[in-house]
């Protein structure tokens, strides 16, 4: 874990998104702020976790779907544009992908372009120094491939092609027949993703999913208060929170309250917070 700790930074997030009168999430401004008061080591860990945004902006380019472009990541329209068509300031794994695109020559040619694409940048985050980094995106990337054995299984379709990572556990997923594919002991989290699936309902299914996410952040982020992996579970908690307003607008007023309610009683503030 990261030895600084930003004490009015994270007693302050609920103030850098909330509006008096009504629920505003200007992820913009919050970025701003963050840069301003993060040392660069720290803000670099912020750029780290949204680059999902700038994997699915150059995808939406590569593929020229003529998906609008999404704001927040760390490159520009124009930058992504450039980059295109010769690649040098991108990490490795996205200089990498454009040019395996644009020789047509996938990676993973068992996997979409789309899962491709996700299976670099999890190869290179969880590789990163930062245990909360690490540790979450091995999470994300296990729940992921879980629910995707969990639904080629149902539908009798190849595991391969859906499973992202060649370590033991994806093999284990692709290749066991047991009911939680012999992982329990390994993945305690199994038998719930297994339950989850079970639902017929696909919104509650999300939504459950993403409950999942939350408690997980928070078991990371046990005994710590005011370092960087607090904020950055805060800004994972909040793309939650976004997305949720997208889909059902009641669901994600209630995962709003509960992040409000998360930072206001999960901190035990010293007294000059009080």
């Amino acid at each position: 874990m990261s030895g600084r700790n930003y004490y009015y930074l994270v007693a302050g997030l609920p103030d850098l998104v909330l509006e008096q009168s009504k629920l505003t999430l200007d992820f913009s401004e919050f970025k701003l702020e963050l840069q301003h008061h993060l040392s660069s080591s720290d803000y670099k860990l912020v750029e780290l976790m949204l680059l999902p945004i700038d994997n699915k902006n150059l995808l939406h380019l590569l593929l020229k779907t003529n998906e609008q472009f999404i704001p927040n990541g760390k490159y520009s329209l124009e930058t992504l544009e450039e980059e295109i068509k010769t690649p040098k300031i991108l990490p490795d794994y996205l200089r990498d992908f454009i040019l395996h695109f644009k020789e047509e020559q996938p990676v993973y040619p068992e996997l979409s372009w789309e899962d491709q694409l996700t299976a670099m940048y999890v190869e290179y985050a969880v590789n990163n120094k930062n245990k909360f980094v690490s540790s979450w995106m091995k999470f994300e990337r296990n729940v992921r491939n879980i629910m995707a054995a969990l639904t080629a299984r149902k539908f009798k379709l190849n595991a391969r092609s859906f499973i992202i990572g060649n370590d033991e556990f994806s093999q284990a997923l692709i290749k066991s027949q047991a009911r939680d594919f012999g992982l329990a002991q390994q993945f305690p989290y199994i038998e719930k993703l297994i339950q989850i699936f079970e639902s017929s309902n696909l919104l509650e299914r999300e939504k459950s999913l993403d409950l999942l996410r939350w408690s997980y952040l928070d078991e990371l982020n046990t005994f710590h208060y005011f370092s960087i992996e607090v904020i950055l579970a805060f800004i994972l908690k909040l793309q939650m929170v976004q997305r949720w307003l997208r889909l059902d607008k009641e669901a994600g007023m209630t995962m709003f309250k509960r992040l409000l309610e998360d930072l206001e009683h999960s901190y035990e503030f010293p007294k000059e917070f009080s």
